[in-house]
């Protein structure tokens, strides 16, 4: 049987285990749903937003839902509902940014450290021991000062911060997967470090990686709220849910509900990034029971 038949008969099986899972785990698939919409409703965000995110009209300022903005205005007379649709963007992107960096550095350095153990590994776990001792929101803005203010460093230095996490974990299921029987034989027959790290390890320690990775997204989401509200994050005039939520608890006394929409907004994205994470934890792991 050649290479592409056999491909092309995983593709539909993995589809399948994917339709079943969804089917079966309604948790999951809520929380799926409700991040896709989210993402394509960001996409679509110039298209289907009733006004420009910086628009102002002053007549509206403090407005309350009506008509003409269907969830208010803030103090400068811009749309909720038009900022939030797009601080919705900035937010997903923002995430997204952090984890991914979070990935390319932890990953690779659990890897090592697990692998090739010995000095190696006591430097690197030295290392990450110390990155994990300071408050994470702490590190992030210290870091954040060093980069200059702005969204996109914000978030480089969230996922500098959130690195050790992963190299941590990584690190744990290396040091079990390196003394596997398939390892020894891949190294029986001559394969370079590399290629055995790349082809066997890697592959075989990923499983809670992704699981955390969810959660570390809704992690990165209020990390991006908290720098935005402190000012270090997204800057003025572009919208995110954090920066608005800062906007909004300046008048807080006078328009309450203007901090409602981006706080909900934060909060169910967080709770579906940390739901899908538990729905895919339970779903990879081979010694849980499910009906």
């Amino acid at each position: 049987m050649t290479d592409a038949v056999m491909i092309s008969e995983r593709r539909p099986r993995r589809l399948s285990g994917f339709v079943r899972w969804f089917v079966s785990d309604l948790r999951g698939a809520l929380s799926l749903t409700f991040l896709v919409a989210l993402l394509l409703i960001s996409l679509l965000g110039p298209w289907i937003s009733p006004y420009a995110p910086a628009a102002q009209d002053l007549d509206a300022a403090l407005a309350t839902m009506s008509r003409e903005h269907w969830l208010g205005a803030d103090d400068l007379g811009r749309d909720t509902l038009s900022r939030l649709i797009y601080g919705g963007m900035a937010s997903l992107y923002a995430s997204f940014l952090a984890v991914t960096i979070a990935v390319l550095i932890g990953v690779p350095v659990g890897v090592l450290a697990g692998y090739l153990g010995g000095w190696v590994d006591t430097v690197i776990s030295r290392v990450i021991d110390s990155f994990l001792s300071f408050p994470a929101i702490v590190l992030a803005i210290a870091v954040t000062g060093a980069l200059g203010i702005g969204l996109t460093n914000g978030m480089i230095s969230v996922g500098i911060v959130f690195s050790p996490q992963l190299a941590r974990l990584v690190r744990a299921r290396t040091l079990v997967v390196r003394n596997e029987l398939y390892v020894d034989a891949a190294r029986c027959f001559g394969g370079s470090t590399p290629r055995i790290l790349w082809r066997h390890v890697l592959p075989n320690a990923i499983q809670p990686v992704i699981v955390q990775v969810t959660l570390l997204l809704a992690a990165a989401l209020l990390a991006e709220a908290s720098l935005s509200f402190l000012g270090l994050g997204i800057q003025p005039p572009d919208p995110s849910w954090g920066a608005m939520l800062a906007r909004a608890y300046q008048n807080m006394e006078i328009a309450p509900e203007q901090m409602y929409p981006p706080g909900l907004a934060i909060l169910f994205t967080a709770l579906a990034f940390n739901t899908l994470g538990e729905s895919l934890r339970v779903a990879l792991d081979p010694t849980m029971k499910r009906n």
